[in-house]
């Protein structure tokens, strides 16, 4: 088995969830979304990243609209619909509870070993 391919499978686990949260407070194009998921060490073509926008579109979780650029051509911007804000608010509890779930099965001994 390779630990890349489990490593990549994590990242594309969680690549929605951060997504939605890049986009919960201010609208923004593909290209501000790859910044900030590289800022954040979560590094993603732009081949990964349309396809899962527009199956977020698609889903109702994401609308966009497209604005004029003074240094090019129109950008399309996406942000959340009240659905996707919703479905961000049931994912963020998710994510706490099995982050919270991680670390206690990572860090816990075990003692029937002991």
């Amino acid at each position: 088995m390779k630990i890349e391919n489990t490593k990549a499978q994590m990242r594309k686990g969680v690549l929605e969830y951060c997504i939605l949260s890049i986009l919960k407070d201010n609208d923004a194009y593909v290209a501000e979304i790859l910044e900030s998921l590289k800022d954040a060490k979560l590094l993603v073509v732009e081949g990964t990243i349309y396809p899962l926008l527009t199956r977020l579109k698609n889903a109702g979780l994401l609308n966009y609209r497209w604005e004029e650029s003074t240094s090019g051509p129109p950008r399309k911007y996406y942000g959340l619909t009240e659905l996707g804000q919703r479905f961000l608010n049931e994912l963020t509890i998710t994510w706490d509870e099995l982050q919270n779930a991680v670390t206690v099965v990572t860090s816990t001994k075990n003692t029937n070993n002991e």
